[in-house]
């Protein structure tokens, strides 16, 4: 898959370099040239000085072919920008924004505009978003027998009832939808773009990501 990357700080050079080794092509785009020094001097995919929610600098990018687009830089307002070009110009699905101020990235999380906010846990948040069959483990408990995994729900599964829905050695424990977490209840049906916190036995991990890969298709 393509990714468009703008902002070359921590977060963004972190997705940049870990996209790459997993073997996906990569643009990225950082108003300041001197911002690429965090990358490797071997770094395969394309850099570009420019500002961000420009659209010739986002078609240079590859934007038109972009299977996801990530705004990381300092500033809430340029995400904002670039995520809004991303999805209502070119039609990118796959958007997600850095947004610090909790209040403006709740609106946009109900917008399906995806919004994160540290380091370490952006990146790792971001991936999971742009490349959902990365295995993730939230938590574990003490005798590593039961794991809570955070897992995107396929669109075969919309509008069945959420605590319906069986999964061998697994079980939907919540919900997050819009920006909110809620625990399903026996009304609650699954909606396109949910995503789930599933609590599962360690050995069943894998049947887990099996059964909703299968379902996608």
């Amino acid at each position: 898959m393509h990714v468009v990357i703008v902002g070359c700080g921590r977060v963004g050079s972190t997705l940049a370099l870990s996209l790459v080794s997993s073997g996906h092509s990569v643009a990225v785009i950082d108003r300041k040239s001197d911002a690429f020094f965090r990358l490797r001097d071997n770094f395969a995919g394309q850099v570009i000085t420019g500002i961000g929610f420009d659209r010739d600098i986002l078609e240079q990018a590859g934007i038109k072919q972009a299977s996801a687009v990530v705004a990381v830089t300092n500033g809430d307002n340029s995400n904002i920008l670039v995520a809004r070009v991303a999805r209502e110009s070119f039609g990118v699905e796959n958007v997600v924004a850095r947004i610090s101020d909790p209040k403006r990235a709740e609106i946009y999380e109900r917008l399906g505009i995806s919004t994160v906010a540290t380091v370490k846990w952006t990146s790792d948040r971001i991936l999971r978003r742009i490349l959902p069959d990365l295995p993730a483990v939230e938590w574990t408990d003490p005798s590593s027998s039961v794991v809570l995994v955070e897992r995107a729900l396929p669109d075969s599964l919309v509008g069945e009832r959420v605590l319906d829905v069986e999964i061998e050695g697994a079980r939907i424990s919540a919900l997050r939808r819009l920006g909110v977490s809620v625990i399903p209840d026996t009304k609650t049906l699954v909606q396109q773009g949910d995503i789930a916190y599933i609590t599962v036995e360690k050995d069943s991990v894998n049947s887990l990501d099996k059964f909703l890969k299968r379902g996608k298709s």
